[in-house]
């Protein structure tokens, strides 16, 4: 696969990230064919630790497509943080955006330009209890449908066994190994040309979010729940048992 040119500044960050990364995970790395050799693209990734978008950006580095990470636009004009940001491809979102595709028209922008953009779809940590990729976010379906590039999903594995989710301390010893199985495209030309209705998006990352529960399951060996954890389901179901208990407190009471 060619190697892009990759600059000072990801040089720079490589320098001091991989020495770290390098004693602490092994690795098992499959599927990097499945990486775009050219032209913009999108890769879907599940996030399960605070050190896995270190780990993967590693096994994309090594691709040879260098990844330019989402983040909040006001992150770019701030000192070092953001000259690094900015001189590295970074992505801005523009939350403060009305037009939810306004949002990301930097990624939409980095895709036309023949960039590889990393979107985590959950939008943060799993919550899923044992790990599983959750209910996605619809941003990467909306950049997808409308760049009509490939969305590559991706799963990992193994940076969460080093630094749980929301673990303070990480679990060092014995070495852990960091899974990575890059899937084929998922293939979302049914969807082209269709108005991005909430519907639509709710499906397309559905799609895109079953595609990378399966790598997921190919690594750990194992089955995913039939339904995926939905936080905000699981914010309404703790909301009726909290009304409930207090229900049953007030009739004690009584």
């Amino acid at each position: 696969m060619p190697r892009r040119r990759i600059g000072f500044w990801y040089r720079f960050a490589a320098v001091i990230c991989k020495p770290l990364l390098v004693p602490l995970l092994k690795r098992d790395w499959r599927g990097m064919e499945n990486i775009p050799a050219d032209g913009g693209f999108i890769t879907a990734v599940n996030h399960n630790s605070y050190v896995d978008p270190f780990a993967y950006a590693h096994f994309q580095y090594n691709s040879g497509r260098m990844p330019r990470f989402l983040a909040k636009s006001g992150l770019f004009n701030k000192g070092i943080v953001g000259a690094w940001m900015r001189n590295t491809g970074q992505v801005p979102v523009y939350r403060e955006s009305t037009d939810a595709l306004s949002a990301f028209r930097g990624a939409v922008d980095a895709v036309e330009r023949g960039e590889c953009v990393v979107f985590y779809p959950e939008g943060t940590l799993t919550r899923d209890p044992d790990g599983w990729p959750m209910t996605g976010k619809t941003g990467a379906a909306r950049v997808a449908l409308e760049t009509k590039c490939p969305v590559v999903p991706i799963a990992q594995w193994g940076a969460n066994e080093l630094l749980p989710a929301y673990a303070k301390r990480p679990d060092v010893f014995p070495r852990k190994t960091h899974h990575v199985l890059a899937g084929p495209p998922v293939d979302l030309t049914p969807y082209y040309g269709k108005e991005m209705t909430p519907d639509l998006l709710k499906e397309v990352t559905e799609v895109i979010m079953a595609a990378i529960t399966r790598l997921l399951e190919d690594i750990r060996g194992e089955k995913a729940p039939e339904t995926p954890y939905d936080p905000r389901r699981e914010r309404i179901e703790q909301r009726r048992r909290t009304e409930a208990q207090h229900g049953h407190e007030g009739e004690i009471g009584k």
